[in-house]
C-alpha cells in the first residue's frame, strides 16, 4: 500500500568538506550569525581565510607551491564558518570544488546543503553579492572552470541512482539550474535582481520593475531601452552600467532558442532510447510550429514525455542531458506562453490545461497528481458548457496552481525558515523561484479564467482593489472587522491578537484566537486550527503569494473582512463599509452567543480508573470527557477496529485538585476559584479587559507549574499499574501509550475545542507516563486553551480534564474523516485528509485531501508535507522524510473510508449520535483503526447570516456558455 512509503533521517552535524572540521557542540545564535554576515559583507575576503591548493592526496599547500599531481586552487573557509557548519548545519559561501558528493547531497538533512547553495545564489543576486559583496573580487577564491567541472561530475553522480530521480525530480531539476555544469546561468533571476537594484535607488523605474517581475515579455527590452533614453540625464554612471547589464540579460533571455543546443543534448542520449526520439521529434516539430499555441502544446507534451522517460535505464550523462533539455524548454515556454493571447473561452481553457501539463513535465506536479486532475479537465460537449461545469473546471485548475506552488514550499521552506531567522531577504526566495517558473504564466491564465467565470456568474471577490483577486478562495464563512496584519514572517514568530485580521504565508499549527485569517497555503481544511475557525465563525481564506504581496501596503489599516458560505472573499477599508456592514458590529450582549457547560451532573466522588470497554457515549461530561466516552462506544460497536484502553475520570483529577497547593495556603481548586472571583471583581470595578486577562494568565501560569509538580496519590499509582495489567496485559512502563487530555469542555453541541489540550505520543517509561498525566492535567490552563474557551464559553474556569490512555498504533498513515462534504455542504459526501505516519492532518500539515462524492472521487489537495512522525516500540517519536511521487491513500484505502463512513452513520445513528462526525483514524497494513469520533461542529450564525448569503448570488448552474465566447 502507499501509506508506508518514506525513509528515516537521523540528525547529526557535518562540516564543510575540504577543510579541517572545527568541532563544536555549542549552537551559534541567530543574532551572532547575523553579525557574522554583516562582517563578511565588509570583508575583502568575505567568509574565506586564505587561498590554498587542494591536492588529490588530501593535503593542502600554499598558493606558490604545487601539488604532487594536479590539484584544485580555491579559498579555505574562516574557522568560524567551518564551526557554524558543524554546530548549526549552516554552510556559508560554499565552494563546490573538492566537496564530497555525498555531503553536498546531504540526504540526512533532505538535501539541505544543496538547497542552501541555491538560496545563497539568490541572496548574492539580490544583495550585491551578499556575504561575498567584496570577496567576489578575491582573486583565486574559486575558479569557474573548477566549479563547472565539479558540477558536471556531481550531477552525473547524482543521476546514477534512479530512486533519487523518482523521489526528488523537482529538487534535482531545480538544483541543476544553479549548479554550474554547462556554461549556463539563471538568466531570469539575474533580470529580476538587476531590475530590483535599479528601482531601489531610482524610484521612477518601479513600474517597469513590477512588469519584469510579474508579466515579463520580449517587448520589455524596448521599454527598458526607451526608459534609459528618456532618463539618461538623471542616471549616474553606476546606474547606466546596471541598465547595460539588464539589457544584456534580457536579450540573452529572449534570444531565439538555438535548436543546435538540443542537437548537442540529443547526441548524449543513445539513439536506441525513447528519450532520443522524443528530442529529435521535438526539434523537427518545433521548427514547423508556426504559432505560440502550437509551440506551447508541443513543449508541454514533450516535457511530460521526457519526465516519464528520464527514469528509464540510461547513463547518468544521458539523464543530465534530458534534465538540461527540460530546463531549456521551460525558458521557451515562458516566452511563448506570454505571446499566446487566447481569443475565446475554449482557447483559454486549452491554454490553462496545457500549462498545467507543462508544470507536470517540469516537476511542479507529480505525474499521478496530473493524471488525477487531467481526467477532470475534459468537456462532454464541443460547443458549449454549463456554468457549473465551468466552475468545476476552474476549481481543478486553481488547485493545480496551488499544488505547484506548494512544491516549492515543501522543498525549500526548511532552509528559508532557518535562514530567515538571521537574513530577512531570504523570505523572498520561494516567491522569486515561483516567478522564474512557468507557474507565473499558469497562474495568470487561471486568474483570467476566474475573472471570466465571475463575470458570467455575476459575482466576484473584492480584495482592496488588488490585481488577480480571483485567486482568493474562501475556506470558512464569517465576517470580522479589525486591524489588518500582513506579514511574510513565520506565523510562529508573531504574537497574535484576538481583534486583528492576519494574512500569513502558511497557517500556524498552534493558533490563538484571532478575528480573521488568510493564508497562501491552505494547510488542510480539517486540521484543529481550521475546525476551530469554522466552529467560531472566524473568516478564513486562501490566496496567492501575489495577493499577499499586493496586500502588504495595507498592513496596519483597519478593514472589514468577510468570507461567504460559497467561498466569495470580501475585504475593504473599514472607512468604506456600508450601513449594512456596520450594523453587523452593533454592540450587543455577547452572552447570547456563549454557552455554559453544565457541571452539576458530573460524578466527582467515584475515583476509580476505568477500562475503555466499560464506558460509552452516555458517560460523556459525567464520568469522563467525550474522547474516552465516544471511543468506548466505538469499542463496543467496532471491537476489531479500536484498541484497548483505560480512562482516568474527572473524579481522580478533582481528588488531586483538592490537595493543598504548595505555598498558597489553599487547595488547587480554591486557588482557581479565587482567581476568577478576583477577575470578576476587577471587571466590575473598572479594570480593562487587558488588565484582567494579564492577571488571569499570570495566575494560570503559576497553576500550570504547580500541577506539573503535583504529588500523585500512592493509591492512584497502584490502581493505575493494576489497570495497565488488566487492559494491556503488561505492567506500567512495558507498553508505549498515548496519553490524551479529555475535558468536559470539548465536543459540545456548539463548541468543538479540537486540539486545545495536550496529547503525548508513544510514552513508554513508567515515570514519564506518571509525569505525562500531570502535564495533561495542566494543559487546559495554557494561554491558548483558555483563550479559545473564553471566546465561546460562559464558565471557562470550570474545566475538568479526564485522561484517555491507549496503546500506540504505529499507523502507516493517519488523518481525519468528516462524514460530510466540507466544501459542498452535502450530507452524503465525505471529506478525508491524511498524512503518512501518526498524528496526520490534525496539526495543520499540508495533507492529502479527498472529496468522496456518491459517484466520483475528487482530489482536493495532494500532500505537501515532507516530514512525518513514526513511533517505535521503544517509545518516543522518530521524524521520517517522504516524497510525493505516490499518493498517501491507495484506492483500497479510499474504498475502506467510504465503507467506514457508512458503518459509522448507521451504528452511531442507532444510538442517537447524528452525523456529521469528525473522526480521527489511521491505516496499519490497510486495516482501519479508529482513534476518536466527535460531532463535526460548524458556526450556525455564520451559516445563517443573511449578509454572507447576500455577497454570493445564487449560481445559475445550468446556464449555458458557448465555448466560442470572445474574451
Amino acid at each position: 500500500m502507499n501509506c508506508t512509503k518514506g525513509f528515516i533521517f537521523l540528525i547529526f552535524f557535518g562540516g564543510l568538506i575540504g577543510d579541517t572540521i572545527a568541532q563544536s557542540n555549542q549552537t551559534v545564535t541567530d543574532a551572532a550569525i547575523g553579525k557574522m554576515i554583516s562582517a563578511y559583507k565588509a570583508d575583502s575576503k568575505g567568509p574565506y581565510k586564505d587561498i590554498r591548493w587542494f591536492c588529490k592526496d588530501g593535503s593542502t599547500v600554499a598558493p606558490q607551491e604545487r601539488c604532487p599531481e594536479p590539484g584544485v586552487q580555491r579559498a579555505r573557509y574562516k574557522d568560524e564558518v567551518v564551526a557554524l557548519g558543524a554546530s548549526n548545519h549552516i554552510f556559508l559561501g560554499q565552494i563546490l570544488s573538492t566537496t564530497v558528493y555525498e555531503d553536498f547531497w546531504d540526504s540526512e538533512y533532505q538535501g539541505s546543503r544543496m538547497k542552501q547553495y541555491s538560496l545563497e545564489q539568490y541572496l548574492r543576486a539580490n544583495d550585491g553579492g551578499w556575504i561575498n559583496r567584496r570577496a567576489q573580487f578575491y582573486r583565486g577564491a574559486f575558479q569557474a572552470e573548477d566549479e563547472e567541472a565539479w558540477g558536471l561530475a556531481y550531477l552525473q553522480w547524482l543521476l546514477e541512482d534512479k530512486s533519487r530521480l523518482v523521489g526528488q525530480f523537482f529538487l534535482i531539476r531545480q538544483s541543476a539550474k544553479d549548479i554550474p555544469h554547462s556554461g549556463d546561468n539563471n538568466t531570469a533571476q539575474s533580470v529580476r535582481a538587476i531590475s530590483k537594484e535599479i528601482s531601489d535607488v531610482y524610484n521612477p523605474f518601479m513600474d517597469l520593475r513590477v512588469k519584469l517581475h510579474g508579466q515579463p515579455e520580449e517587448s520589455d527590452i524596448q521599454k527598458v531601452k526607451d526608459f534609459q533614453t528618456t532618463h539618461t540625464a538623471k542616471l549616474n554612471p553606476e546606474l547606466q552600467e546596471k541598465f547595460t547589464s539588464l539589457l544584456t540579460q534580457l536579450e540573452i533571455f529572449y534570444q531565439p532558442v538555438a535548436i543546435s543546443d538540443f542537437k548537442g543534448l540529443a547526441k548524449k542520449v543513445p539513439n536506441s532510447l525513447p528519450a532520443n526520439g522524443t528530442l529529435v521529434d521535438f526539434m523537427e516539430q518545433y521548427s514547423r510550429a508556426k504559432t505560440s499555441r502550437a509551440r506551447c502544446e508541443l513543449i508541454a507534451t514533450t516535457a511530460l514525455a521526457l519526465r516519464r522517460q528520464v527514469v528509464n535505464p540510461m547513463k547518468s550523462s544521458a539523464r543530465l542531458a534530458v534534465i538540461d533539455a527540460s530546463i531549456k524548454m521551460e525558458v521557451m515556454l515562458i516566452r511563448e506562453s506570454a505571446l499566446w493571447k487566447p481569443e475565446t473561452l475554449a482557447e483559454l481553457l486549452f491554454k490553462s490545461k496545457t500549462l498545467a501539463q507543462a508544470a507536470t513535465g517540469f516537476g511542479y506536479l507529480e505525474i499521478w497528481e496530473w493524471e488525477t486532475v487531467a481526467s477532470k479537465l475534459t468537456l462532454d460537449q464541443e460547443d458549449e458548457v454549463t456554468l457549473k461545469v465551468l466552475g468545476d473546471y476552474l476549481d481543478h485548475l486553481r488547485r493545480s496552481v496551488e499544488w505547484s506552488a506548494g512544491m516549492f514550499r515543501a522543498n525549500y521552506q526548511d532552509v528559508v525558515k532557518r535562514y530567515g531567522a538571521f537574513e530577512p531577504l531570504t523570505n523572498g526566495f520561494i516567491d522569486d523561484r515561483v516567478r522564474a517558473s512557468c507557474l507565473l504564466q499558469l497562474g495568470s491564465s487561471v486568474s483570467l479564467l476566474g475573472d471570466f467565470f465571475a463575470d458570467q456568474a455575476g459575482f466576484s471577490n473584492q480584495l482592496l482593489g488588488i490585481k488577480n483577486q480571483s485567486a482568493a478562495r474562501g475556506l470558512n464563512p464569517g465576517y470580522a472587522m479589525g486591524e489588518l496584519v500582513v506579514t511574510t514572517q513565520s506565523p510562529e514568530e508573531i504574537e497574535v491578537s484576538g481583534d486583528k485580521i492576519y494574512v500569513f504565508n502558511r497557517p500556524p499549527a498552534d493558533l490563538k484566537p484571532v478575528a480573521g485569517i488568510a493564508t497562501v497555503t491552505e494547510g488542510n481544511m480539517v486540521s484543529h486550527v481550521q475546525l476551530l475557525a469554522r466552529n467560531l465563525g472566524i473568516p478564513n481564506a486562501v490566496l496567492s503569494m501575489e495577493n499577499l504581496t499586493a496586500l502588504l501596503p495595507y498592513n496596519g489599516e483597519k478593514v472589514f473582512y468577510a468570507v461567504s458560505n460559497k467561498g466569495t472573499v470580501l475585504m475593504k477599508l473599514a472607512a468604506e463599509m456600508t450601513p449594512v456592514e456596520k450594523a453587523l458590529f452593533t454592540k450587543k450582549v455577547r452572552n447570547e452567543e456563549k454557552i455554559s457547560v453544565p457541571v452539576e451532573m458530573m460524578e466527582l466522588d467515584d475515583a476509580r480508573i476505568l477500562n475503555l470497554r466499560d464506558v460509552n457515549a452516555s458517560n460523556s461530561g459525567i464520568i469522563c470527557g467525550p474522547k474516552a466516552a465516544n471511543l468506548g462506544q466505538l469499542k463496543q460497536l467496532f471491537p476489531d477496529h479500536v484498541v484497548n484502553g483505560i480512562v482516568i475520570p474527572f473524579a481522580i483529577f478533582k481528588q488531586h485538585f483538592d490537595q493543598a497547593m504548595p505555598g498558597q495556603g489553599m487547595s488547587y481548586w480554591e486557588y482557581l476559584k479565587a482567581t476568577f472571583e478576583v477577575a470578576e471583581q476587577m471587571g466590575a470595578t473598572g479594570s480593562t479587559d487587558g488588565e484582567v486577562e494579564k492577571y488571569v494568565m499570570g495566575r494560570l501560569e503559576a497553576l500550570q507549574a504547580a500541577i506539573r509538580q503535583i504529588k500523585l496519590m500512592p493509591e492512584f499509582e497502584a490502581a493505575l499499574n493494576a489497570k495497565f495489567k488488566e487492559a494491556f496485559g503488561v505492567a506500567l512502563g512495558k507498553v508505549p501509550v498515548f496519553i490524551r487530555s479529555d475535558t468536559n469542555m470539548e465536543d459540545l453541541k456548539d463548541f468543538t475545542g479540537a486540539g486545545l489540550n495536550l496529547t503525548l505520543f508513544n510514552v513508554l517509561d513508567a515515570q514519564k507516563i506518571l509525569q505525562g498525566i500531570k502535564d495533561v492535567w495542566a494543559s487546559p490552563y495554557t494561554e491558548r486553551s483558555y483563550k479559545w474557551r473564553q471566546k465561546y464559553l460562559l464558565n471557562p474556569e470550570n474545566v475538568f480534564p479526564s485522561i484517555l490512555i491507549i496503546p500506540s498504533v504505529d499507523a502507516d498513515c493517519s488523518g481525519v474523516l468528516i462524514t460530510k462534504g466540507v466544501t459542498t455542504g452535502k450530507p452524503d459526501d465525505n471529506t478525508v485528509a491524511f498524512n503518512r505516519g501518526v498524528g496526520g492532518a490534525v496539526e495543520g500539515q499540508a495533507s492529502e485531501t479527498w472529496l468522496l462524492e456518491a459517484d466520483r472521487t475528487i482530489l482536493l489537495s495532494p500532500s505537501r508535507e515532507p516530514d512525518y512522525t513514526s513511533i517505535p516500540t521503544t517509545g518516543g517519536t522518530l521524524k521520517k522524510h517522504t516524497t510525493f511521487e505516490e499518493p498517501v491513500l491507495s484506492e483500497v484505502n479510499l474504498v475502506s473510508l467510504r465503507e467506514m463512513s457508512g458503518a459509522l452513520k448507521e451504528k452511531l445513528g442507532e444510538i442517537g449520535m447524528k452525523s456529521p462526525y469528525d473522526v480521527e483514524l489511521g491505516f496499519k497494513k490497510d486495516k482501519v483503526w479508529l482513534f476518536q469520533v466527535r460531532p463535526f461542529v460548524e458556526n450556525k450564525r455564520a451559516a445563517a447570516s443573511e449578509f454572507l448569503r447576500s455577497i454570493t448570488p445564487v449560481l445559475a448552474e445550468d446556464q449555458l456558455i458557448p465555448l466560442d465566447t470572445a474574451l
